[in-house]
């Protein structure tokens, strides 16, 4: 999307360990017990503030208490106390400040942003160097967060970073053109090598990096930013842009590669002049989350929003939701979070309306209280809390977890008691629903421990839940 340049770059424990999620599709594990709240699946067509499943005893989200309201399918169990909050910003969620920003170890962040050069990584055929990645989420995971990466071919401004091997074929011609202002470089996809690199490039990565914690989400696109537009400068499809045929062969392709990390396009896609979506809406089915790089930009509502409702309203119930704070104007930036609003619209409700787990919001420790940047990005994502906790020694427990938040969580995570994990996915939790989660372990003590035990983290994070249970 047309923005300005941004001219500086700027007793509760928690399971760590490497686990098997499926946000590229797939069966998701279940209990093995249906029992009353039902089984929420991805699905559904829910929104934040939605109905509580049937058989929720306690919707309004209060304190249990004593023996009172145990439900009958549980008549032999206890119930435990339990009392938690909600201490910092969940991990895989939140604003994003890019990783070479002198605040990113500051303040309350879960996830750093960086683009990447595919010419840093390849510059041989068939060679591939992947020491600078593996540089930068080491970096990023030292603070205790994850990375969002985006690589990228065309800067405003900047050579492109196509390989030097390709660029030195007789079939490769670069073209040379302005893009606000600026001398920027276009890569050429009528190269067969081009394209061919392309594809070889992301299923190499995917096969190195699909499993890696150090990694959350994944953004993706062609043109100017990699955010799937040449709004100023030489546009021709199939040349300085890839063709639609070729386009539709990588975004089916993605999937197959990229089984455990969910990947994002710009909603730009959705305009017919750059993608092959409107053309062939069988390439919606394709799982793939969506980002908005001028979030709260004054026509939102209009441009933006129509782009969003292209891609489908629901499309966050299996894949993520993110953006950036428009650039359109330096009042965008400067007011975007103002607890009052901006252009008649405040942050927390359009986070709300659009399902968004993450936004990149480098400039924001300038203009902005980290207290109110904590509290944004605490209006993000999934949020999950602990109805109820009952434990049958002997048996197991029983454990009633719902997700106040706007978005679900897009790595598995499972509820654990002494240890033990439940079989049913948190990833499969929609905003407003509840589940009863049945673990069962007979050795489960007396004064249990309870945990939320997700395999996609790094050192030093951890899932909290809220919790009131007398």
């Amino acid at each position: 999307m047309k923005r300005l340049f941004l001219a500086a770059l700027v007793a509760i424990a928690v399971c760590c360990t490497g686990g098997t999620d499926i946000p590229g599709g797939g069966p998701r594990p279940s209990d093995d017990k249906e029992l009353p709240g039902g089984d929420e699946t991805p699905g559904d067509d829910e929104t934040p503030g939605g109905d509580e499943t049937p058989g929720d005893d306690n919707p309004g989200g209060g304190s249990q208490s004593g023996q009172e309201n145990i439900p009958e399918e549980f008549s032999g169990y206890s119930r435990v106390p339990l009392t938690s909050a909600l201490t910092q910003v969940q991990p895989m969620t939140g604003i994003v400040l890019w990783t070479d920003s002198d605040q990113v170890a500051k303040g309350d962040l879960q996830l750093e942003f960086s683009y990447m050069l595919y010419s840093d990584v390849c510059k041989e055929k068939d060679i591939y160097d992947w020491s600078v990645v593996d540089k930068l989420l080491a970096r990023v995971a030292s603070r205790g967060h994850q990375a969002v990466i985006r690589f990228r071919y065309t800067y405003v401004g900047k050579s492109c970073a196509v390989p030097d091997y390709i660029k030195a074929l007789p079939d490769y011609e670069e073209t040379k053109g302005k893009s606000e202002g600026r001398t920027t470089y276009f890569p050429d996809w009528r190269c067969s090598e081009l394209r061919r690199f392309h594809m070889e490039f992301y299923r190499l990565f995917a096969e190195r990096y699909d499993q890696d914690p150090r990694l959350a989400f994944i953004e993706t696109g062609f043109g100017l930013w990699a955010e799937y537009h040449i709004y100023d400068g030489p546009f021709i499809l199939g040349r300085t842009f890839p063709s639609k045929e070729f386009q539709a062969e990588f975004i089916q392709a993605m999937p197959g590669w990229f089984v455990h990390t969910p990947w994002l396009i710009s909603i730009d896609a959705a305009d017919g002049k750059y993608s092959p979506f409107p053309s062939t809406p069988a390439l919606l089915d394709v799982r793939f989350g969506v980002f908005d790089d001028s979030f709260m930009c004054e026509e939102h509502d209009k441009y933006n929003r129509k782009n969003w409702n292209f891609f489908g309203s629901d499309r966050y119930v299996g894949s993520p939701a993110g953006g950036e704070f428009s650039y359109y104007e330096d009042y965008d930036q400067k007011h975007c979070l103002d607890p009052a609003g901006i252009y008649g619209r405040k942050f927390e409700n359009e986070v709300a309306k659009f399902h968004l787990t993450f936004i990149i919001g480098n400039d924001q420790p300038r203009y902005q209280k980290w207290s109110r940047i904590k509290e944004a990005s605490m209006s993000m994502g999934y949020r999950f809390r602990v109805e109820d906790f009952l434990v049958e020694e002997g048996a197991g427990a029983a454990v009633l977890v719902s997700n106040k938040g706007v978005a679900p969580i897009y790595h598995d995570a499972f509820v654990e008691v002494d240890g033990v994990r439940g079989g049913y996915d948190l990833r499969s939790l929609l905003p407003g629903k509840s589940r009863w989660i049945v673990i069962d372990n007979p050795s489960v003590s007396g004064t249990p421990s309870l945990a939320i035990a997700c395999d996609r983290l790094v050192q030093g994070q951890k899932i909290e839940f809220e919790a009131d249970i007398q």
